[in-house]
């Protein structure tokens, strides 16, 4: 079993033994973080049936995956990176989901690159949930104007994102998102990464994104 298979088998068991703790019985999704990663890696877990990536890196993902999605149509990909308006429309002809809206100029630009191709993304907010002056996403008090917006463009807005900071408690941070999740009224959120994923599915999380511990450090 190659070494990527087996690192994301043994996360699927902590996050069941984790949900099997809270008496959670919603299991999340994994987004394995492939940015930088090559094919070689990334071929053995698709081959164990494992179908959500992520990328940051818009050019990056089209050189990597667009032969790829046309062989394989369940593939949902995810981009978790700040994207630039001038990519957007590389951005919605390639990836599935989007985790990073935090601005209605961007809302507006997929809008209008959805409208032009004829395609549906589904889409993630991000919030600043720190108040982190060095971190991107929309802040809690802007949210909900970010949010009626989104939805007056009719965008798929189906939940939250975060990054918390790294030097408090990634739960407090998670807890407060997921509150802000169901002020809206939403039902998905994308929280979580190697090192705090576990605090995040204690906090209901519902898309974990997952990079180094499955595919190793970054060179």
């Amino acid at each position: 079993m190659h070494k990527t298979v087996q690192n994301l088998i043994d996360i699927q068991k902590k996050i069941n033994f984790s949900l099997d703790n809270i008496n959670e019985n919603k299991v999340p999704k994994i987004i394995a973080v492939s940015k930088t990663f090559s094919i070689d890696k990334i071929n053995p877990l698709i081959e164990h049936g494992h179908l959500d990536f992520g990328e940051n890196k818009v050019q990056e993902a089209i050189d990597k995956w667009s032969n790829i999605k046309l062989k394989n149509k369940d593939i949902n990909l995810h981009f978790i990176g700040g994207l630039q308006t001038n990519k957007v429309k590389f951005a919605v002809k390639l990836f599935d989901y989007i985790h990073s809206v935090d601005s209605e100029k961007l809302a507006k630009k997929i809008h209008d690159e959805q409208e032009k191709q004829n395609k549906k993304i589904k889409i993630f907010i991000q919030v600043n949930i720190g108040n982190e002056e060095q971190k991107s996403g929309v802040n809690k008090v802007s949210l909900p104007n970010l949010y009626s917006y989104c939805k007056k463009l009719s965008l798929d807005v189906i939940g939250l994102m975060c990054i918390p900071p790294q030097d408090k408690s990634a739960e407090y941070y998670f807890k407060e998102l997921n509150s802000l999740n169901k002020d809206l009224g939403l039902n998905e959120l994308s929280m979580g990464m190697s090192a705090d994923f576990i605090d995040a599915v204690k906090s209901s999380a519902t898309y974990l994104r997952i990079g180094s511990t499955i595919f190793g450090k970054r060179t």
